[in-house]
C-alpha cells in the first residue's frame, strides 16, 4: 500500500492541527500538579539564564548595539529556548500560548493563572540560581562583568512604555518559535525552528521577562548601579508586554483563525 504524501512535501504538521496540539497542551499544562510544574519552572529559568549568559559572552569586547555581534549572540541565546523545548520545561512566556484553551472554554482563568504564577516563581528561581553559580564561579569578572553591567543598566535605563513595547513584541517571536516547534516532527526540526525567531529578538533589542531575571541581577552582582526598584521597574512592565504579546496577540490571533467552528 503507497504512503499518502504531504503534496507540499514539508513533513510538518498543518497550522489547524498546530493549533489543536498547543490547546490540549495548554489543558495538560494547566493541570500540572505545583511540584511538577514548579521543578520545570525552575528548569526552564536555569535553561534561559544559561542563553542569555551565552549571549554575554559573545558580547564581549564589541559594542551592545545592533550589528553583526549581535546575531551571533542571538544565535547562542536560542540555546535556552531550545532546551525548554527539547529537553522539556515550564517557561512563563512560552506558556502564553495557554490563552488558547482558556478562551475556548477547555480550562478555567483560575487554572490560568495558577500555571503563570508558579511558572513565573519557578523561571524567577532557576534564573536567580545561574546567577549565583556565575558569580560563585569567577566569570563574572573582567570583559564579562564590562558587558552584562552595561546590558544591565540599559535595560533598566528604559521607560515603561518602551519596555512593554518591546516585551510584546519579545513575546510575539518567542510564542511564534514555541508554535514552529509545534509543527515540527524531529528534534533537529525543533532547534531550527527555535533559532531564527529568538535571533531575530534579541537583534532586535527586544525585551524578555526570564532572560531579564538573569541578565539584571547578574549585572547588579558584577557592580552595575542598579536598584531593586529599578529591576522591578523594568520587569513589570516587560512581563505585561509579554503577556500581550504572546497571549493577546499570538494566541488569540491563531484561536480566531482555527477555533473549532459551531
Amino acid at each position: 500500500m503507497t504512503q499518502k504524501t504531504d503534496p507540499t512535501g514539508l513533513d510538518a504538521y498543518k497550522p489547524a492541527e498546530v493549533a489543536a496540539r498547543i490547546e490540549q497542551a495548554g489543558v495538560s499544562k494547566a493541570a500540572l500538579p505545583v511540584l511538577p510544574l514548579l521543578t520545570l519552572a525552575v528548569l526552564a529559568g536555569a535553561f534561559i539564564a544559561l542563553g542569555a549568559a551565552a549571549y554575554t559572552a559573545a558580547m564581549v569586547g564589541t559594542p551592545t548595539g545592533f550589528g553583526p555581534a549581535r546575531v551571533l549572540g542571538g544565535l547562542l541565546f536560542s540555546t535556552g529556548l531550545i532546551l525548554v523545548v527539547v529537553a522539556g520545561a515550564e517557561l512563563f512566556t512560552g506558556n502564553a500560548l495557554i490563552v488558547m484553551a482558556w478562551v475556548d472554554r477547555k480550562i478555567a482563568g483560575r487554572a490560568l493563572l495558577r500555571n503563570w504564577s508558579l511558572a513565573f516563581i519557578g523561571n524567577l528561581v532557576g534564573a536567580l540560581a545561574i546567577v549565583a553559580l556565575m558569580w560563585l564561579s569567577g566569570l563574572l569578572a573582567g570583559g564579562l562583568a564590562d558587558t552584562v553591567r552595561s546590558i544591565a543598566v540599559a535595560k533598566t535605563s528604559l521607560g515603561p512604555v518602551e519596555a512593554f513595547a518591546r516585551g510584546v513584541l519579545c513575546n510575539m517571536l518567542v510564542c511564534l518559535a514555541v508554535w514552529l516547534s509545534f509543527a515540527a516532527r524531529s528534534v533537529a526540526d525543533k532547534v531550527l525552528a527555535c533559532i531564527f525567531p529568538i535571533t531575530a529578538f534579541v537583534l532586535l533589542g527586544f525585551e524578555h521577562s526570564i532572560a531579564n531575571m538573569y541578565l539584571i541581577p547578574a549585572g547588579w552582582v558584577a557592580g552595575a548601579p542598579i536598584t531593586f526598584s529599578a529591576f522591578v521597574g523594568n520587569l513589570l512592565p516587560v512581563t505585561l508586554g509579554n503577556v500581550v504579546g504572546g497571549g493577546g496577540g499570538v494566541a488569540l490571533a491563531y484561536w480566531l483563525a482555527y477555533r473549532p467552528q459551531p
